[in-house]
């Protein structure tokens, strides 16, 4: 069941029972290393599909450079894995790759494209499409140049995602909706939310069709907000979280909490497994992932009562990609 499917297949609890004190306590069942072939390897995701796990990420000579290009691992057990796919370009470094499962069952691979122009440093959101994980469709553009349409997360036979400034002189944060994947439109042309430099995100939609979006800020103030919707989308409320994230993914988990993968900045800096508790909007850390340094950009999923992460690390020297397991006991 890939991740999309999980979220909609699960009977969820009322919002409300999220703030009970009987948390139950995330284990680490296990951590490893599964690609470390690159000079740099970072910033992942992680879908199933198809009876097969697929984890996707940036990999280049450093965290910024020209031949950035999307590695496509699959694996049939998430024990074994290979490289399905190298997603390269000729005109652009190649960044934070994202995946998904489209509603009519492909997958659809997201990622940014940098070039250095005389003019300065631009970016082009791109997407791609492949029927097994191993054939690439050309790219598309979507979403506005300079406009990072940072992560696509599909509801209801639509796709969804806020995209970020990344020009000079331009930090909004936009929303988009396309049906298809390939031509999407402005929901929100600059979302109301108090900071300077609002940018990645992850929205999990509930069956009743509400919406909940972590958001990372940088720029002053430079903590994380949730925002809430409902239909059509084009207002949110958002509550400060009190801490710095980067990197964010959340998800909801079958008893109805809500899970978030961060990296946090108090020292040591780490990815970590937290509370998010969207009624009272905090941010409670429960789980510290083998992790440290340059690290976080997780991707989540729920499979065989674990939820399964892939994030990247430094704490074994280079930047790696490695997959936690996590199981919650009571």
């Amino acid at each position: 069941m890939n991740r999309a499917s999980s979220l909609f297949a699960l009977l969820f609890l009322p919002v409300s029972l999220l703030a009970a004190d009987d948390l139950p306590k995330p284990v680490l069942v296990d951590a490893q290393r599964i690609w470390d072939a690159a000079p740099h390897n970072a910033f992942t995701d992680l879908v199933r599909f198809n009876e097969r796990w697929y984890c996707v990420f940036r990999e280049g000579q450093k965290h910024v450079s020209p031949d950035g290009a999307l590695r496509v691992l699959t694996s049939p057990d998430g024990e074994n894995w290979k490289s399905a796919a190298l997603v390269t370009s000729k005109n652009y470094d190649l960044r934070d790759a994202k995946i998904t499962v489209t509603p009519d069952g492909r997958l659809m691979l997201a990622g940014a494209g940098a070039a250095d122009t005389p003019e300065g440093r631009h970016h082009q959101s791109l997407v791609w499409f492949s029927d097994d994980g191993t054939n690439w469709s050309p790219p598309t553009a979507v979403g506005d140049q300079d406009n990072w349409l940072w992560r696509i997360t599909w509801h209801k036979g639509n796709a969804y995602g806020f995209g970020y400034g990344c020009g000079k002189g331009d930090r909004c944060l936009r929303l988009f909706k396309g049906s298809d994947g390939k031509t999407f439109e402005t929901l929100i042309e600059n979302v109301d939310v108090e900071g300077t430099y609002p940018n990645e995100t992850s929205i999990v939609f509930l069956p009743d069709d509400t919406a909940y979006c972590l958001l990372r800020q940088d720029g002053k103030p430079n903590s994380g907000n949730l925002g809430t919707s409902r239909p059509p989308y084009t207002h949110w409320d958002w509550k400060s979280l009190g801490v710095r994230i980067g990197g964010p993914d959340m998800m909801q988990l079958p008893d109805g909490r809500f899970v978030a993968v961060v990296r946090l900045y108090d020292s040591p800096v780490r990815t970590s497994l937290c509370w998010l508790d969207p009624e009272n909007g905090t941010l409670t850390e429960a789980l510290k992932l083998p992790s440290g340094g340059d690290t976080s950009y997780a991707g989540l999923v729920w499979h065989d009562e674990m939820l399964w992460i892939s994030y990247y690390s430094s704490h074994e020297g280079k930047t790696n990609i490695y997959l936690a397991k996590v199981r919650f006991e009571r």
